[in-house]
């Protein structure tokens, strides 16, 4: 059994006593068995000179969105709860593009969800006529794969914001017309087969309620290739893998199976917490929406929005109608969360990580499996039930009844000083530093995070968004377009490969909470 953090550690303890060293500090005590989330020297991100995302990408996925006048609009912060069950599935939390999962003691964590660029709605979820694909797809020789998504705008091409459609059946046959496998989407439209060398052909079957677009109209990556009347693609040869073979699907005339929609509403929403306070500080303008909180935290809160602290059903659940309107008046001038980069392509320097298990207690238990067909992290939770414990299932948007798929997970360490049994003050204000881990592309990748500031954040008073940094060279780490979910925990909190490729994290609560 191999310890990762314990040699990871050590690594960048010597590399944090250079820096110190070259910048003159006078009191270096680090020392290389510390994690450095208070060091007065950090590696700070190369300057760039240019935009980092786009003008019409949202600085927090490194995507183009449906509708570029949301990004001049502030980012909502909403406290999600996670406890009790019946908070769950959550609403929502698909469409934020960074969560923060927060300790908050007596073994139960809390999501400071960051709402931005796109506002949640409820969908009548439209399925194929498979079983919808739940497992994982394990990338074991060259694949061919991706997605079938439903063309929203009728443009004949795949957009980002496009979601996709589930449970459609997909056939993999050879040129002779010999079927070899079949498989199904994803609840997100992805799906994947493993192939040896060959000559194949694929046959999507669509639902009687859809109807196929316009095949081969442009990028290869975002355009359609079934023919639209069969469902089958033209034959390929696979030497190495095909990860861009898509069907676009539009709504036909025939009615198709419907349910009543979600309520338009985001949550359950809890109580604050101190470290709110930080990560609101770094996205200027935020609302920070919350129900309620104890004296000594409610004081050290921005106060936006307050909800009912209505516990039942997990807590007050808000109308997105109402997100829209907070967002508008917390404008307070131009919106500009650029502070990290983006890149498909994953880094050199990663090893393998398939799964991540997340033990914060015995009944807080949850997963990330990583699927090669979506490129992406999927979540599991347990049930927190003593009889099934540790046993998880898959986490899904109470709006959507899609699973919950992140392109990037981030384990961040940081100190987490008790203020009282039940009440923590976790560290992530201005200028600290310290060591994560990255999860993307089914690798892990060791990583600072830095809330130092830069000069222009000095001069102009405007902070930006916590950055990731590469820990090999000090330059801004990529994260891959998308999403991405982090996970705060206590600077001795060890992560162990279990088996090659599988980590487990197992939280250390702070001495002396609840």
């Amino acid at each position: 059994m191999q310890s990762h953090t314990r040699q990871t550690i050590i690594f960048i303890g010597i590399l944090f006593i250079s820096i110190l060293a070259a910048c003159g500090a006078e009191d270096n005590t680090f020392t290389p068995t510390e994690i450095p989330i208070t060091a007065t020297a950090t590696a700070e991100p190369t300057p760039t000179a240019t935009p980092l995302v786009p003008p019409s990408f949202n600085p927090l996925t490194g995507l183009p969105v449906e509708d570029p006048s949301l990004l001049d609009l502030p980012a909502l912060l909403i406290s999600i709860s996670h406890f009790p069950v019946n908070a769950r599935p959550q609403a929502g939390l698909s469409f934020a593009p960074w969560v923060f999962e927060i300790y908050i003691t007596e073994g139960a964590t809390r999501f400071l969800s960051t709402f931005y660029g796109q506002f949640p709605e409820p969908e009548n979820t439209i399925h194929g006529d498979c079983p919808v694909r739940r497992e994982p797809f394990k990338q074991t020789s060259s694949m061919i794969g991706n997605r079938v998504w439903r063309d929203a705008n009728g443009n004949n091409m795949q957009e980002d914001w496009e979601r996709g459609v589930g449970g459609v059946c997909v056939y993999l046959y050879d040129e002779n017309g010999t079927l070899h496998q079949q498989t199904s989407t994803d609840s997100n439209g992805y799906y994947g087969f493993n192939v040896e060398a060959g000559r194949y052909v694929l046959v999507f079957q669509k639902p009687a309620w859809m109807e196929f677009v316009q095949k081969n109209v442009g990028d290869e990556h975002q355009d359609s290739d079934a023919d639209p009347a069969t469902g089958q693609t033209e034959a390929f040869d696979v030497n190495s893998s095909l990860p861009n073979v898509d069907a676009g699907l539009v709504l036909s005339p025939n009615p198709f199976p419907t349910s009543e929609l979600p309520p338009a509403k985001v949550g359950p929403i809890r109580s604050g917490r101190l470290i709110y306070a930080d990560i609101a500080a770094f996205f200027p303008d935020s609302c920070l929406i919350y129900a309620f909180a104890s004296p000594e935290v409610l004081e050290e809160l921005p106060k936006c929005f307050f909800v009912n602290h209505d516990i039942q059903g997990g807590g007050y659940m808000l109308e997105t109608s109402e997100m829209r309107r907070l967002a508008r008046e917390s404008k307070n001038g131009a919106v500009d969360y650029s502070s990290n980069v983006f890149d498909a392509a994953p880094p050199a320097g990663g090893v393998d990580a398939s799964r991540l298990h997340v033990y914060i207690a015995y009944l807080n238990q949850s997963a990330w499996v990583y699927d090669a067909a979506s490129e992406s992290y999927w979540r599991y939770v347990d049930n927190a039930d003593f009889d099934t414990a540790g046993i998880v299932h898959p986490e899904t948007d109470r709006l959507t009844d899609r699973q919950l798929q992140f392109e990037n997970v981030i384990v961040l360490f940081t100190g987490h000083d008790v203020i009282s049994p039940t009440n923590l003050d976790i560290h992530l204000e201005e200028n600290k530093t310290g060591y994560a881990l990255l999860f993307r592309d089914g690798q892990m990748y060791d990583i600072f995070w830095s809330t130092q500031l830069s000069d222009e954040e000095k001069q102009t008073g405007q902070r930006t968004p916590i950055k990731f940094v590469n820990a090999d060279d000090k330059t801004l780490m990529r994260l891959k377009p998308g999403r991405t979910w982090i996970l705060v925990v206590t600077p001795d909190t060890p992560v162990t490969e279990i088996i090659a490729g599988e980590w487990l994290l197992d939280f250390a609560q702070p001495a002396g909470a609840k």
